[in-house]
């Protein structure tokens, strides 16, 4: 199929284990079409298991962007992934393909789709002294500090995502600007695409019984030695951005002999779950979104049908 000019752009994402990976490489191949991974953690190498990150065998021949392509030891937010996915679509142009991007963190779809401005303007001795009082108080209490100045913010950052409540904290500190009223100015803007933004979900106990699958099919794969080779080998700790991952975090304090074992997959499945369940609720709230529920369309194929009947209406493909 052909696509009809170099500014379509399709999004297929959806909450953690539902199924996105499968789908896209099959609407990749359909669409003449590359992926892009709007994800924090598969952009790091070395960090496989945890993070469910595609195999080479897996993309079945489907180029992939933005995975394997940090050192774990390498910071990684908002703007460096927008970058990164800004010269990705360029490049997927560049060569006559139509881009995918398709992953969880709707922040990150948000940025490319609507093209947010960041402020490079960072103020390195507030943030240091919010780090400090964080080891100090604990990350709850940087997010109770957000909560008062900045509620809507604070329904969406969870409290152990320390990286976006400092980030949150520190906007305000710079701009007197709420963080929450800047993107929501900035995602009010016309978006330079013409796109198709489709949200995969299924009902809330599938979804659960998948997390928990998908945990322990994990841990059967090796997560905790890959997590101990990312220690010992590589001296990863726990205050690294790649170690904030879900699957990591947790495995890297039994390792650490702050929990047990069974302690660390149990927090792992709950906080997956309320993960999901934060997924869900920013994709409820953003605009010009295509649900497709794979408890109507139960087979790979009515989903694809319907995509690209989508995808058609929208003179994205012809």
């Amino acid at each position: 199929m052909n696509f009809v000019n170099n500014k379509n752009l399709i999004v297929l994402t959806g909450p953690t284990a539902v199924g996105k990976t499968d789908l896209s490489i099959k609407l990749a191949k359909i669409v003449n079409g590359e992926i892009i991974s709007a994800d924090s953690i598969q952009v790091y190498k070395h960090l496989d298991i945890g993070s469910a990150k595609i195999t080479f065998d897996e993309m079945e021949g489907v180029k992939h962007h933005l995975i394997d392509v940090l050192d774990p030891r390498e910071g990684f937010n908002i703007a460096t992934f927008k970058d990164l996915a800004d010269k990705a679509i360029d490049d997927i142009y560049s060569r006559g393909k139509l881009p995918i991007i398709t992953g969880g963190t709707g922040f990150y779809i948000q940025s490319v789709l609507y093209d947010i401005n960041f402020t490079d303007n960072e103020d390195d001795g507030y943030r240091k002294s919010l780090e400090e009082l964080a080891k100090i108080e604990g990350p709850q209490h940087l997010h109770d500090m957000l909560r008062k100045i900045d509620p809507s913010s604070a329904d969406l950052i969870h409290a152990n995502n320390l990286k976006r409540v400092i980030r949150a904290l520190e906007f305000y500190h710079q701009t007197g600007q709420l963080i929450s009223e800047h993107n929501k100015e900035e995602a009010s803007k016309a978006s330079p695409y013409n796109f198709a933004y489709f949200v995969l979900n299924c009902n809330r106990q599938l979804l659960y019984d998948r997390i928990d699958k998908r945990v322990d099919i994990m841990i059967e794969q090796g997560l905790v030695d890959e997590v101990k080779f990312l220690k010992d080998e590589l001296g990863l700790t726990k205050d690294l951005v790649s170690m904030h991952g879900l699957g990591y975090k947790e495995i890297l304090s039994y390792l650490n002999g702050d929990i047990s074992l069974d302690e660390a997959i149990y927090i792992l499945k709950r906080d997956t779950r309320h993960f999901a369940k934060r997924q869900l609720t920013w994709f409820k709230r953003e605009k010009d979104v295509t649900w497709v529920d794979k408890d109507i369309l139960d087979t790979e194929n009515s989903q694809l049908e319907f995509i690209i009947n989508e995808l058609k209406a929208r003179n994205i493909i012809s």
